[in-house]
């Protein structure tokens, strides 16, 4: 994989390699304020739409299942859930910098990020990180109580996922299910249990990442195997086209089934109208992920990266579709 190129005043300035073009971090934060937001990933967007998107998925199907439809709360717990997303991301990706700080050094995508590249010490990331996880607490206290437990138990494969890629071929399982917490979270949210319905979700969600994960890892590819990082898309090698279509048959069935199980309560108080809606929305999912297959090119690194973000676009036709359910 071609390394990925730096300006000399990009370098200077602590610019990591891999962050959006033209980004606000870079433009307009205060410039001591910089080496934490880039801990955090905030130049870099992509990871907290795809926290936040599975959050909004498991509330719009929560709204949708309840025969009294939203309340003005359900608002603040979208918002909520954004808010929860960008700084539990920001930990998240502060704590997998501080595990990984001495690989992140030997990887050419990842070496100029704040800790390898000395813009902040280990000690000060760590105070970064629980900054962050205070303020999110904060915020999930006005969720109720079930919600709050099960968004504590989150922190678990958030802690064990940076240690994944050294001892097994599927470390993004392990970012799957912590990045995918939120679908149970989002349903949690408003009904105060969970059923049948958010757990498929999650394990579609899952699926969902294995998929855009491995496309992401192949960016490291080379890498990785000179320092024995092991990820899918090494695992997979040539075949990872069609492993990659079939995560993504298995997170559209996943999907449909959520919708439609018997023992869920979507079928029950959804409208024939709504519930067609909400099936376009599976199949608008689906269409982008098969848009992204075929545009899919294992060896360039700028369109993984290009694929990887898009993912953003495919969580958000859900959203947006089954919000439009809402109102059927």
């Amino acid at each position: 994989m071609a390394d990925q190129q730096q300006t000399p005043e990009q370098q200077a300035d602590g610019v990591v390699a891999d962050a959006v073009n033209l980004n606000w971090v870079d433009r307009f934060a205060p410039r001591w304020s910089r080496p934490y937001l880039r801990l955090s990933r905030a130049d870099r967007p992509a990871g907290t739409w795809l926290l936040l998107l599975p959050c909004w998925w498991g509330l719009a199907l929560g709204i949708l299942g309840d025969p009294f439809g939203p309340t003005l709360y359900d608002a603040w717990i979208a918002v909520a859930c954004a808010m929860g997303a960008f700084l539990m991301r920001g930990a998240g990706c502060t704590w997998n910098d501080i595990t990984d700080r001495d690989i992140d050094a030997q990887v050419a995508r990842t070496r100029s990020r704040p800790l390898p590249s000395g813009q902040v010490t280990t000690k000060q990331a760590e105070v970064w990180m629980v900054v962050q996880m205070a303020i999110a607490f904060c915020i999930l206290l006005t969720f109720n109580l079930f919600a709050i437990g099960l968004a504590v138990a989150s922190l678990l494969p958030v802690i064990i996922y940076p240690f994944a890629k050294r001892f097994t071929w599927w470390p993004q399982v392990f970012l799957g299910i912590a990045f995918n917490w939120g679908a149970l979270l989002g349903w949690a949210a408003h009904t105060g249990s969970l059923s049948l319905t958010p757990i498929l979700l999650y394990l579609a969600g899952i699926s969902w990442t294995l998929f855009y994960d491995t496309i992401y890892a192949l960016q490291d590819i080379e890498d990785d195997a000179l320092i024995g990082v092991k990820s899918t898309a090494r695992l997979f090698a040539d075949n990872t086209p069609r492993w990659l279509l079939g995560f993504q048959v298995l997170a559209l069935l996943l999907m449909l089934v959520a919708v439609i199980t018997p023992q869920g309560p979507l079928i029950f108080t959804l409208s024939p109208v709504a519930l067609l809606v909400v099936l376009a929305g599976i199949w608008a999912f689906g269409l982008h992920l098969m848009w992204q297959l075929r545009k899919l090119d294992v060896n360039n690194v700028e369109t993984c990266m290009k694929l990887f973000r898009s993912n953003r676009d495919a969580g958000l036709l859900l959203v947006v579709i089954w919000s439009l359910a809402m109102l059927l």
